[in-house]
């Protein structure tokens, strides 16, 4: 049995590796994608202040961390039994949809982007933002970097910090909004939906007036029919911030719907011996192994999760291109991984329209922005990371010390989906052994559909941590091998 390794695969935050496993006739048996790194957040944030969760959780990743900081301080919400002032909700909204508008462009431009807009089989030093800027001109590179800055100025203007925000409180929020920052996060915004608009147009062009890339789209080595999960508002629109969560089944129709405290009567995760990722599935169906349809407990999240699982967008323009998306593929749900990067894209829009709401409510700038907190207890905080559904879960003791933590991440959900696409892909391009870079990188690009982080997903799951230390002599030969 001869094996194919991509080590590392690219174009991701964190790390992978993925192994195609080829029988005697060169067709592939097996494909796994492992995650070779740890991250024990859940377990050194034990005893630490739980005031300071938000701000700790939030180095679990330098792309995603609004969305820890804000689970973070939602869960302290619970477990102080404190509701935030309705200025204070509104503010971490806006925040959000910061957050949303600059990691949805760093996707779609810089990790996921260049596969369609350079081409799957363009060489591998173009398949990069370099090789889009090649394509797409100078001018729209800059449009690129100025509108990512703008959701990270958004983000610091609120959070206090681009990159790492700290003004989350258990109660509310650490400082009101200037009436000078909301002129200039609306200024930024209304830019913002533009620069959505042109960027789905920019799909529509590249992608959909494509008939390969359409027909690799609807493949199905690119397809899976999974259950699907996401927070939505009363009326089942997508909300990033709150809500209840909400399960659909792959024929669309409603599984489960649940708040924050009963995720653990809904979700249980399964663990196997080759990886730090856990594998969560639906309780009430149970672990049935990597395969997909009704009887699978396995789930995605995510944008096209997210817009699978509501029953529209709550603001006008994105609901256009979410019921284009649809009609386009022949109604709801679709299953068609790769359309994670139109759905993406529509939630781009959502952001900047959302933004444009929040920041023109006259209570944005009220300064009534924290509730006293309580005695510390037990809480659990749920948003929709830019790659799907987050929560965190504290326990903390009398003193409001951390007594126990449980994050379960975006790219954690989607694991075991993940390792299904991986394979599916690989058996669908890889025949009698004839592979090419080409091939191999259409491979990675059933992972890439779901932008995931795989430093915020790593646990510690096989008992102890191995470890493989080789001695290399000065020819670089091994001449001794320590194991754990």
């Amino acid at each position: 049995m001869k094996t194919i390794t991509i080590d590392p695969v690219t174009r991701l935050e964190g790390h992978g590796k993925i192994s195609i496993f080829l029988d005697d006739g060169g067709e592939v048996a097996n494909a796994y994608f492992q995650v070779p790194e740890l991250r024990g957040f859940e377990k050194f944030c034990e005893g630490r202040r739980g005031e300071d969760l938000p701000q700790i959780t939030t180095r679990i990743c330098g792309v995603c961390p609004v969305a820890h900081h804000l689970a973070g301080t939602k869960a302290l919400d619970m477990a102080f039994n404190v509701e935030p002032t309705s200025t204070a909700k509104k503010l971490r909204e806006l925040m959000y949809a910061g957050y949303l508008i600059y990691d949805h462009i760093l996707h779609f431009y810089f990790l996921g982007g260049p596969d369609f807009v350079v081409g799957p089989n363009a060489p591998a030093t173009k398949r990069n933002i370099l090789g889009v800027i090649d394509k797409v001109g100078l001018d729209i590179a800059k449009e690129v970097i100025k509108h990512r800055a703008y959701g990270q100025e958004i983000t610091k203007i609120i959070g206090g910090r681009s990159t790492h925000p700290v003004s989350g409180l258990p109660g509310g929020i650490g400082k009101a909004l200037s009436v000078d920052n909301r002129d200039k996060i609306e200024e930024m915004a209304q830019s913002s939906k533009k620069f959505a608009e042109f960027s789905l147009n920019l799909f529509k062009d590249v992608v959909l007036k494509n008939e390969e890339y359409v027909s690799l789209i609807k493949s199905a080595s690119y397809s899976h029919r999974t259950y699907y999960m996401g927070l939505v508002d009363k009326n089942n629109k997508v909300n990033f911030y709150d809500g209840t969560v909400r399960v659909v089944d792959p024929n669309g129709a409603e599984f489960a719907r649940f708040g924050s405290k009963d995720y653990l009567d809904v979700i249980e995760e399964h663990v196997e011996p080759w990886t730090y990722t856990k594998l969560p599935y639906l309780k009430k169906i149970g672990w049935k192994g990597l395969v997909d349809g009704i009887d699978s407990g396995i789930y995605r999240v995510g944008p096209l999760g997210r817009l699978n699982a509501s029953d529209g967008m709550a603001t006008p323009e994105a609901q256009e291109q979410y019921e284009e998306m649809y009609k386009t593929f022949g109604g709801k749900p679709v299953h068609s991984t790769l359309a994670f990067h139109w759905a993406r894209l529509i939630e781009l829009l959502y952001a900047t329209e959302r933004a444009l709401e929040l920041v023109s409510d006259p209570e944005i700038t009220g300064t009534d922005i924290r509730n006293k907190p309580n005695e510390p207890g037990e809480g659990v905080g749920i948003v929709e990371a830019a790659r799907g559904t987050l929560i965190h879960h504290y326990q903390l003791d009398k003193n409001a010390l951390a007594k126990k933590i449980n994050l379960v991440v975006a790219t954690t959900h989607n694991a075991p989906a993940i390792c299904m696409s991986i394979r599916d892909a690989a058996k669908g391009l890889i025949h009698d052994g004839k592979v090419d870079d080409g091939i191999l990188n259409m491979v990675e690009m059933a992972f890439r559909a779901y932008d995931p982080c795989f430093a915020c997903a790593t646990h510690f799951a096989v008992g102890q941590m191995p470890l493989v230390v080789e001695i290399l002599d000065s020819g670089k030969n091994i001449v001794k091998v320590l194991r754990r």
